[in-house]
This record gives C-alpha cells, structure tokens and sequence, in this order.
C-alpha cells in the first residue's frame, strides 16, 4: 500500500507568504482586485512591467485598445491601498471584462457543448492596455433543478487544450449538476496563441536514451536554438504566459458566467494551476480536485528527478515481478537477473539488429512505458525472453510495433510555445550540472526518457524577463481531494502526497498502477470523487483504490505448479496502451 501522508499534514508553514501586508486592504475591498495586480511587500506596483505599443497584434486575433480610465483606475486602486484607507472602494478596474456577453454556439454541429470566446488583459498589471482572446466551451448541467454551478477543468500540459473536455467528460454524473466549463489557456490552441517555431528534429545524436559524452553539448545547442525560435515568434507575448496569469483569467471566466464561485477539476500541470487559483482566489473556490498532482514546493526540474526515479522504480517492481514467476518467463530468479537480460539485449543491439528493433532508444523506450503500464508487465517480459532468444541464436522476435508505440509516446515530443515559456516559471540547472545527471542515468537506469529528462532545456537560457515566479501554495478554501497513482512517471507519486499535505486535502491513492489522470477512468476514483462533488462527501483523509487494469492473473511460482499462461502479445497491449493514451483527459 503506498504511504499514508504524513502525520500533521496541512500543519506546517512551507508555501505560506511570510508577508502579506500590502494586500491587506485591498482584500477588504468589495471588489478584491488584489490577485489581478503585481504587488510587492510595500503596497506598490512591482517594476519591470513592460507594456506594447498601442495596435500590436499576435497570432490568433487582433489585440484591442480598452478605455485609458482602466489604468487612471489601477493607480487609484493601489494609491488607496497604501494612502487613503478610509475612502470608499473604487470601480472594478476588471468591469468591462467581467461584464462581457459571450456570442455561444455549438462547438461542432449538432453538439449540445458550446463554444465562445472572451477577451482578458494580456497584463493584469495594465488591464488597460492590450486584450487577448481565450476560447472557452460549456455543457450545461442536465439536471437544472439540482445544478451548483459550474466546474472548470484544465487537462495540464503545460500546454494542454482544454475546450474539449467539457463534452470529453459529458457522460459522467457530474454533468447532470454542473456547467463543464473547458478553455484553452492563453497561448494555446483557439485562445491567442504563443506559436514557437520548432528547431527541426530535436537533438541529433545515434543513441538519445544513452549517448555518448561527446553528444551532450548536442542538447545545449538544440535548447539554446529552441529558446532563439520561442523568442523569435512570440518575444513580446512570453513574459505574460504564466500559471497566475491563466489563473486571473480563469476567474474572469467565473465572473463572465454569472458564478459568485467555481469548482474546478484538474489534471497534472492543472493541479498546480488549480492550486494557484486557490491561492489567489480562496474565498471563490468551492469543491476541487486535484488529479495526478505536482508537488508544489519543488522546481520542475525537481519533479523531473522524481519521474525519473519513479520510472527506476517501475523497472525493479516489473523485474521482482517476472522474477517471481520464473517458471512462466524464464528471465532468472531474482530482479538482478531480469535485468541482466535486458542489457545483455542491450550490448547486443550495438553491434546488430535485435527483434527488429532499430536500436537502442526502442529498446529502452519500451523498458520505460510498458513497465509503467501494469497491463504491459507480462508481454513485456514475454517479449523480451523471445529477444534474448534471438540474440542466444534460438529463436526470432518481432518487438518492432510495440518499439514504434513506445518511441512515440516516450522520445517523440511536439515543440510548445506555451509549454517551453510556462516552465520559465522556475529555475533550471546550468548545462553542466544537467550534463552531470545525464550521465548518472544514462550509466544506471536508462529507460524510458530518463536521459531526457535531465537534458538542458530552453528556460536554462532563458532570452526574456519573467515578471513573475510560481506561487507557494495556501489553502484558505474548503478541503479537495488530491488524487496520486502509485508508479506514474509524468507526476511521480510523493509530488501528489505533498500537495495533499501542503494544502491539507484528502488524498486518493491508486496502487500498483502507472496512469496518468484517473477521474472518468478508474471506477473506484470517479465514484469516490463523484460522491464528493455531487454531494459533498469527502473520502477518508487517506483512500487507497486498485489499478483498473493490474499485472496478469500469474500466480507466483511459490504458489502453483503449473507453467503456462496466457499471456497476450505486446504489439496488442501496446496499441491498447496506445488508445487509452489517446484518450486520458490528463496531458
């Protein structure tokens, strides 16, 4: 069973701001702009805001010009704030974004999901100045007379379009009580769009999952291009692509839909997006939940260390595993000799063609997803007893289909404007030090995307001044649910047992299992959070729900006599693994 939180959960100071002085006046005002500002211990207006000429544009749809008293007002907002307490609360300097009347229509033809779009300040500092557009949809509750208003959703990412989850998550219960509220973020999708222009091809080098030392300066130059090309396309839009930002813009969807609160669902990235919202927006945060977690208190890079050993983690319960059943997969007795025969594969691959594979990386790729993935656990090793075979000259293999799913899904990444500025937000390793941990996981747990999650990355050179930080995160809102798998590699599992803990919420734990985003896909998850949502009944502040899909039936070798299994072939498990992918409302 995976650990409970620890004791005192919720209790200690870590992610509180030691200051909150200058916003104490500002939060008694009725219209409680404070979030929307840059504000620092003093009451004034951070510096370093820059602003656009009048009539700049970007890429999906024309900025426009609002009324000058927008900013007349923004000064009077915090002049009151820091001189002239006794004064009655100025207008709403967010009132004409709050007022909008979205122009709905159905997203496709015949859907009962709306689509629309609304207008926000590309600079919360300015609300003034230049507007951006972000696109948003909506599935009204079936079930009017019980409605309670509406949940916004955001599937992660960063980067992650979210217009279509409102009619992706439709058909759950949820639905017959709430709005599903879905929205692109800013610089995604149908919303203003921050398009990087792709360096071609990524890093070029023979072996990506274990290069040689002469190939890292190879990923430095890659990241360094792909900063040049982000600040190329979208120089003057990047500094106002962050977490706090898209979180003020979903409170204006909030106020745009009539709600005094919103409810909010979200997934990976959107669990730190989510949690930012409560942190600038307690008193409008109802009931929430939070799937496959970031850990609040660490940089990215630092939840990339975790993936990484949670993907360690997977290859040695999947090899104890196959060890354990000796007599059906033949790979050795104990998990040393499992994975002596994966890398006695390995050395082969480097000189000749195994089971089809191309080389290396397809190999190591394959280690890393299907071991994740505890439907994959048996064919893989079926699989790879047929490959170490094949390199003894007793038998073939064919691994090539589940090899090509595998490099897809682990080594094959799209280039995202949002993405690569949105992780700005935190500070990354010099190349050095990135080279350092390159080299440890390459010597030592290669699978999966290891190396590259230790890579240089772009926001390592970083071409632009970022006008904010991540929030450390406070709960001052009613207690969610956060909710973990045991071995997920995207968010590991003690990220999302220290959000629970930071934020004091229950957690929902999914052993022996590997999936990304479990609401709508693990039966025992979406009853426990539909219970809570629907009807506000929390689960114990520790739940622990089964995998949907664990390991093969195989009873160990300890327990029967017996040897043969049925076990189906990876190419089929990987092209399910592949749909179910495809389908997981969580990026």
């Amino acid at each position: 069973m995976p650990p409970a939180p620890s004791p005192g959960r919720g209790g200690d100071n870590r992610g509180r701001r030691s200051d909150r002085s200058g916003y104490q006046l500002i939060h008694r005002l009725a219209i409680d702009p404070a979030p929307y500002f840059r504000i620092n211990h003093s009451g004034t207006r951070a510096h370093g805001v820059s602003h656009h000429p009048q009539g700049s544009h970007f890429e999906g749809g024309d900025t426009v010009r609002v009324r000058r008293s927008g900013s007349v007002l923004l000064a009077g907002v915090l002049l009151l704030a820091t001189a002239t307490p006794a004064l009655a609360a100025p207008t709403d300097p967010l009132a004409d974004f709050h007022q909008q009347q979205p122009s709905w229509s159905p997203c496709k033809a015949g859907s009962p999901t709306e689509c629309a779009s609304i207008t926000v300040p590309l600079d919360y500092a300015n609300p003034g100045g230049n507007r951006i557009r972000v696109a948003i949809s909506r599935h009204k509750a079936t079930d009017q007379a019980h409605r309670r208003g509406i949940l916004l959703l955001n599937p992660g990412g960063p980067g992650g379009s979210g217009l279509g989850l409102a009619d992706r998550l439709a058909k759950q219960q949820v639905a017959g009580v709430y709005d599903l509220v879905g929205f692109d973020p800013r610089g995604i999708g149908k919303s203003t769009k921050l398009q990087c222009t792709e360096v071609t091809g990524g890093p070029q080098v023979k072996n990506p999952t274990r290069p040689d030392d002469a190939d890292l300066p190879t990923y430095t130059a890659w990241a360094q291009q792909q900063e040049h090309a982000c600040q190329e396309a979208g120089g003057g839009l990047r500094p106002y692509i962050n977490t706090n930002n898209t979180a003020r813009d979903m409170d204006i969807i909030r106020a745009v839909l009539g709600e005094p609160k919103l409810n909010y669902l979200g997934y990976s990235y959107g669990t730190q997006l989510g949690a930012t919202y409560g942190t600038l927006f307690p008193s409008r945060l109802d009931r929430n939940v939070l799937d496959s977690a970031m850990d609040p208190n660490k940089t990215w890079h630092e939840q990339d260390v975790d993936s990484v050993e949670a993907i360690g983690q997977n290859v040695n319960d999947w090899a104890a595993w196959v060890a354990a059943r000796n007599n059906t997969f033949h790979l050795g007795t104990d998990a040393k000799q499992v994975k002596a025969g994966v890398e006695e594969i390995a050395t082969a691959l480097r000189t000749k063609p195994v089971a089809k594979l191309k080389d290396l990386a397809e190999l190591d790729s394959s280690v890393g997803l299907y071991t994740r993935f505890r439907q994959g656990w048996a064919p893989l090793a079926k699989d790879l007893k047929a490959a170490l075979d094949e390199v003894h000259g007793t038998g073939t293999a064919d691994l090539s289909v589940a090899a090509g799913i595998a490099r897809k899904r682990t080594l094959e990444k799209t280039v995202d404007g949002a993405y690569n500025t949105v992780l700005c937000e935190w500070d990354w390793p010099d190349e050095r030090t990135s080279y350092r941990k390159m080299k440890q996981y390459r010597d030592t747990m290669p699978y999966g995307d290891a190396v590259g999650f230790m890579a240089p990355t772009p926001c390592a050179f970083r071409s632009f001044t970022r006008l904010e930080t991540a929030l450390p995160a406070k709960r001052d809102y009613p207690v969610g649910i956060v909710v973990q798998a045991e071995g997920d590699t995207q968010t590991a599992y003690p990220n999302g047992v220290a959000m629970a803990h930071t934020l004091g919420d229950n957690l929902i734990s999914v052993r022996n299992e590997g999936v990304h985003g479990h609401y709508g896909s693990n039966t025992c998850v979406t009853a426990l959070v539909d219970d809570y949502l629907i009807n506000g009944v929390l689960p114990g502040s520790h739940t622990v729900c089964d995998p949907q899909q664990g390991p093969a039936d195989i009873p160990p070798d300890t327990q029967r006599s017996a040897v043969a299994a049925d076990i189906a072939s990876l190419a089929t498990t990987a092209q399910q693994i592949d749909a179910q992918l495809a389908e997981s409302p969580a990026k």
